[in-house]
Parts: C-alpha cells; sequence; structure tokens
C-alpha cells in the first residue's frame, strides 16, 4: 500500500490511505468504528496503532494476577440473579467510598469516624453499586448511579477471581466498548473528533483510554521533546497520589499518542457531555487502573462527544493565562477562553 501510494498521484495516494485506515478499523475489537469526512481528503495517520489494553514501557510494573482478589461473600443467584447485591459485605468494594447518608447506628458513626481518621478498609460499612441494574425511563442498566456519576469516586468493579459471576451487576467497563463510534473530520478548525451513532443515556460508558503506560520521569522527558503547538495525549494515572502512600513521581502516565483507542480523537469543551472516572478491577494496585469515559447527560446521536481537558467541576476557577497559553476553540456558552494556561 505504502509503494502504490508513493507512486501515485496525490489524491489516488489519498485513496488507497483512506481504504488502509477504514480497514484497520475493522480489526479493532468490540462494536465498529466508522470514519466520515467531508471537509477535505485528509484520514488520521496511519502510524497510530489502535490497542485493546495499555502496554507497558520500561520501569513500569503492574501488579501480579496472583495479587488479585475477588469477592469470595457473594454469588451469581443472590436473590435477583445479578450476582453482588450486599455493599456492606461485597469483599470488591472494600475501598470504594461509603455511602455515609445511611450510617444512622451510635456505633457505627462511631465507627465511621475512627475511618475517617485512619483510613483502611471499608468492609460492613453502607456503600453503592456503581450500575443500574434495572431500566428506567432515563437510565438503563449498566449506567453509573448519581452516587458515582455525580462525583470523583473510584469504581471498583468485581473481576475474574469473583464467586459472583459473569453477569454481575458490578461488572462493565472491563468488557469494552459496545456503542459504535465515528471518527470525523470537524469544520470547526478544531482537527478530527469523536461522535456515537446511537443516543446515549445518562451515565451510559462509552470506551476507554489506551495507549503506553510510561514513568513519570520519561513524561517529562517527552514532554521536553514536544513543541508547544503539539497535542498532548499524556494522561496521570495519579488518583491515588498521598492518599496511599504513592508519591507523584512514583506514579505512571498513560500516553495515547502513537497508539491507543477512538478515545484519542475526543476533543475538549468547557461544558462537556461526557466525563471520565478512574475504573479498577483490582483493588490493591493503586498504580494501574482504567480511564473510562461516560455521558454525563443525554447524547443523542451524531453528537459531538467532549470531555473537560482540565477536569474542573463548574464554578472552578481557573489560573490567568500565562505566556505560552493555548485558545480555547470549543464554543461553549460558558468557554473560559484558554485550554492551557
Amino acid at each position: 500500500m505504502t509503494r502504490i501510494a508513493r507512486s501515485s498521484k496525490v489524491d489516488v495516494a489519498l485513496t488507497y490511505i483512506r481504504a488502509e485506515y477504514i480497514r484497520r478499523l475493522r480489526k479493532v475489537p468490540g462494536a465498529r468504528i466508522h470514519l466520515f469526512n467531508t471537509v477535505d481528503a485528509s484520514t488520521p495517520s496511519l502510524r497510530f496503532k489502535y490497542i485493546s489494553d495499555y502496554v507497558l514501557t520500561e520501569g513500569v510494573i503492574r501488579a501480579s494476577s496472583e495479587a488479585q482478589v475477588g469477592c469470595e461473600s457473594c454469588a451469581p443467584r443472590m436473590g435477583r440473579n445479578i450476582g453482588c447485591e450486599y455493599t456492606r459485605t461485597c469483599e470488591c468494594l472494600e475501598f470504594a467510598a461509603v455511602d455515609d447518608s445511611r450510617i444512622k447506628d451510635p456505633q457505627m458513626i462511631a465507627q465511621y469516624n475512627d475511618y475517617l481518621v485512619n483510613g483502611g478498609s471499608t468492609l460492613g460499612f453502607p456503600k453503592k453499586f456503581p450500575y443500574f441494574t434495572e431500566s428506567t425511563k432515563i437510565q438503563r442498566p449498566g449506567c453509573l448511579v448519581p452516587f458515582y456519576l455525580n462525583s470523583r469516586r473510584p469504581i471498583f468493579e468485581c473481576n475474574d477471581k469473583c464467586l459472583c459471576g459473569p453477569h454481575c451487576r458490578n461488572k462493565n467497563v472491563q468488557f469494552g466498548r459496545i456503542v459504535e463510534v465515528e471518527i470525523f473530520k470537524t469544520s470547526s478548525g478544531r482537527g478530527w473528533g469523536l461522535r456515537c451513532k446511537e443516543d446515549l443515556h445518562e451515565g451510559q460508558f462509552i470506551d476507554t483510554y489506551r495507549g503506553e503506560i510510561i514513568t513519570d520521569e520519561e513524561a517529562t522527558r517527552r514532554e521536553n521533546l514536544s513543541t508547544k503547538t503539539k497535542a498532548s495525549y499524556l494522561y496521570s494515572l495519579d488518583k491515588f497520589v498521598g492518599s496511599e502512600d504513592l508519591n507523584e513521581s512514583e506514579s505512571y502516565v498513560v500516553d495515547g499518542e502513537v497508539m491507543g483507542s477512538a478515545t484519542k480523537f475526543i476533543n475538549h469543551c468547557c461544558e462537556p457531555n461526557c466525563r471520565q472516572y478512574i475504573v479498577s478491577y483490582n483493588k490493591y494496585d493503586i498504580k494501574v487502573y482504567d480511564i473510562a469515559f461516560f455521558a454525563c447527560r443525554f447524547i443523542p446521536a451524531g453528537e459531538e462527544l467532549t470531555f473537560d481537558y482540565l477536569d474542573k467541576d463548574e464554578g472552578e476557577e481557573m489560573d490567568e493565562p500565562g505566556e505560552g497559553a493555548v485558545p480555547c476553540l470549543c464554543g461553549a456558552e460558558k468557554c473560559r477562553k484558554w485550554l492551557w494556561t
């Protein structure tokens, strides 16, 4: 293909490149990824490699699968045939956020206050499973419940070593993308974007961010080599820095520039319709976990998917732009005007 493209006229070469890219998209696991461009004859770079899992680079250590433990107090059929049912006893939720609104007993209040001071396991405390199990007018099974959707709480899913079975209510992101998406060329000068071919419900899982996992030192080296005008695809895995005796320099970074998933093409917006959450299948691995994108409101088919690159909460102030600041082109009503400051 490369030989033919080099020896052909430009328009013919571009046609070959487009055909090759589409051929590669069809090999990506999961629901189909489409390509659409009526703006020009360009195609995303063929140098980009689609991967279904992280690629670990030198210096990166992922917790061994032998260290992974599953829930042993649960079973596939505990009443509603949806796997795990009791948040107080499910071992996979050992470090999940506590639903303190349900703590009423004085003794449990005292235990919870002790936990807030000393940390540790949350077994025995009331919690929430992250996903809906029954359809409603707004949500459907697998959508995030408000307790997680409207927070920054980490999501702990069950895993292959659990006794709750393959269809447990607490398994979702690990099965991968099940919605068809489309990479398209924007007409607003923001390059390529991503949209869904179907309506998305509030809290519905879309896809994960993939790439090479590199050390913080290597991330700094790559950033120093890049130019100010070059897009950055680095995503820090620093959710547990500080709270789990993990220093910033010890945390890893995901680089999705040369390999990754279709989420690489999700553009920034100061009023996004998607949000990123961390999802772990191994509660003891605080350095490697998934970054998953969920719809934070209903998204009609064809609307561009966006998320906030700075991960700002509504009303959170932004630093004054300095030298080298990058203007924001999202066009949102509440646009902060600057992307990087």
